[in-house]
């Protein structure tokens, strides 16, 4: 008998070890959610090495070989060690995170906005959204491809190329484009190359990637989310905002990177208003929401037209007052001074950056343009810099001119146009169809975006304008191609938005994992 309880014993002793054991990562495992991913690991079933590991191998599988997406600029040569070091403490412990290349961090990877002319330089310390990420537990797992300079180089550009890069594909279908000019952030998370991804937007540059890749993209209400360590193009209308593949992992990032910041004044409130947005996940949370629909941004593009009315009829099956054909006072006189406020804003904003980096040659807009012509090979084979000559002939922010236009935009934008929308029809939020499905790569012509009216700019620019926050989610497919819708409200509104998509979101559930075709087929 006493043999038997020893032989018990040692069985058992056996047996204990493996039930802690974790388990080999799987497919699944890349397209898992946050919440799983924590749980997972509060179990002991997985372990931020092994799911830092699966998306290392899956980068060099999908990204580097294979379909080849090109995503991924670089892989943080230090993410295995940072993920054995993971506590369970954050709300992102664990979490393997791509920045896009615009983002400051201050280790072993490279921050050049895409661009030979940074290339080989490191900055000297994190960006404020690299930091909170890293406070936050989150492990960051490498560096976004993007569109060059965040697509403020030229009209011709096609997004999603890089002269350090090159060209990122969509892993929907891999001739087609993902977007600017998060266009690296958008294809890896679809590709399931991360769990989530940073972006940043000026006008259009997450809210149409996420949508062109299937993935919630939120453009937060510019001053939500600090702009320290950010390679800018406009301090009125820049902010960096998550890419996720459902609400909830696009909700627990933003909670976990907004917040005020004294390097950057536009951030003073933002304390005031941060807060866990994923208190607002509500299945009920459409109930008794007023929300109107922007016929004005619609009717050009019949995929994208087809997904605003069946979100439409999502809202009013949950209880949703949907008001038809709203309109956005001066619309269209939004887009006629946007450019030249970008461009002003450019060169004050760029010098002021390329003096947070002592450790490289650039110094000014004009060393940038003296670069690109003295490497035309590598940094110019398909688009030129017409936008960079156009920036460096501006004057200063104490233009007259520059400063009349810069608040007649927000005006007009903002209070006078968003704010008297959602006014007159006593609205919790705006409704827009996104920019319909993906359109095909052409580094010869540049992007063929469908835009919506283009007297009226893009369904992204209103909320851009008037640095308000925005919301796209994947509602539809169309030929294979993910189609979304776009939601956009008042200043703070992140609450009210992410709770009416999180509602969409639950009824529409079309997130879908790409296939990787490498061309749609003709019928």
């Amino acid at each position: 008998m006493p043999q038997h309880r020893h032989a018990l014993a040692a069985a058992l002793a056996l047996m204990l070890p493996l039930a802690a054991q974790a388990r080999d990562t799987t497919e699944d495992d890349a397209y898992a959610s946050i919440a799983t991913l924590r749980q997972a690991y509060a179990k002991g079933e997985l372990t931020p090495t092994g799911v830092t590991q699966l998306f290392l191998d899956r980068i060099a599988r999908i990204d580097k070989a294979g379909p080849k997406v090109n995503a991924v600029l670089e892989t943080n040569p230090d993410a295995l060690t940072i993920a054995g070091k993971a506590k369970g403490k954050g709300p992102l412990a664990g979490i393997p995170i791509l920045l896009k290349d615009n983002i400051d961090t201050g280790d072993r990877m490279q921050t050049t906005a895409g661009s030979l002319a940074l290339a080989g330089s490191t900055a000297p310390k994190d960006s404020a959204i690299a930091a909170k990420l890293r406070k936050a537990g989150a492990i960051i797992l490498g560096k976004a491809n993007l569109s060059e300079w965040a697509n403020i180089r030229s009209n011709h550009a096609t997004s999603g190329w890089t002269g350090r890069g090159g060209l990122t594909l969509n892993p929907y279908v891999l001739d087609r484009n993902a977007c600017g000019s998060s266009a690296g952030s958008g294809s890896a998370v679809a590709a399931g190359l991360a769990t989530v991804a940073i972006g940043s937007e000026t006008d259009g540059s997450i809210i149409c990637p996420a949508s062109m890749t299937g993935l919630v993209g939120i453009k937060p209400t510019v001053g939500l989310v600090s702009r320290t360590g950010i390679i800018p193009i406009s301090h009125s209308q820049d902010t960096a905002g998550p890419m996720a593949r459902s609400v909830a992992d696009a909700a627990a990032v933003l909670g976990a990177i907004a917040g005020s910041d004294a390097a950057d004044p536009a951030t003073k409130d933002a304390d005031k208003h941060a807060t866990d947005y994923t208190k607002y996940l509500d299945s009920n949370a459409l109930r008794g929401k007023r929300i109107g629909v922007v016929r004005q941004l619609a009717g050009i593009e019949p995929n994208a037209d087809a997904a605003l009315e069946k979100t439409i009829a999502l809202l009013k099956a949950q209880g949703a007052t949907v008001v038809d054909n709203v309109e956005i006072p001066h619309l269209k006189e939004l887009s006629e001074n946007e450019l030249d406020v970008m461009l002003y804003e450019f060169k004050h904003d760029i010098a002021a950056y390329l003096a947070t980096r002592p450790n490289q040659p650039m110094k000014t807009l004009a060393d940038l343009i003296a670069f690109n012509n003295a490497h035309k090979e590598q940094e110019m084979p398909w688009f030129g810099q017409e936008l960079f000559l156009m920036a460096e002939q501006k004057g200063g922010l104490d233009d007259p001119k520059y400063k009349t236009i810069v608040e007649k935009n927000k005006r007009l934008a903002g209070p006078e146009g968003i704010d008297a929308a959602l006014a007159k029809d006593h609205l919790d939020a705006l409704l827009a169809p996104s920019w319909g499905p993906a359109f095909v790569n052409d580094l010869v012509l540049g992007d063929h975006v469908v835009s919506g009216d283009p007297t009226v700019g893009g369904v992204s620019a209103p909320a851009a304008i008037a640095g308000y926050p925005s919301i796209t989610l994947p509602v539809d497919f169309a030929h294979e191609l993910p189609v979304g819708v776009v939601f956009f409200g008042a200043k703070w509104s992140e609450p009210t938005l992410i709770g009416i998509a999180y509602g969409v979101e639950q009824k529409a559930n079309a997130f879908r994992r790409p296939k990787f075709l490498a061309t749609l087929p003709v019928r």
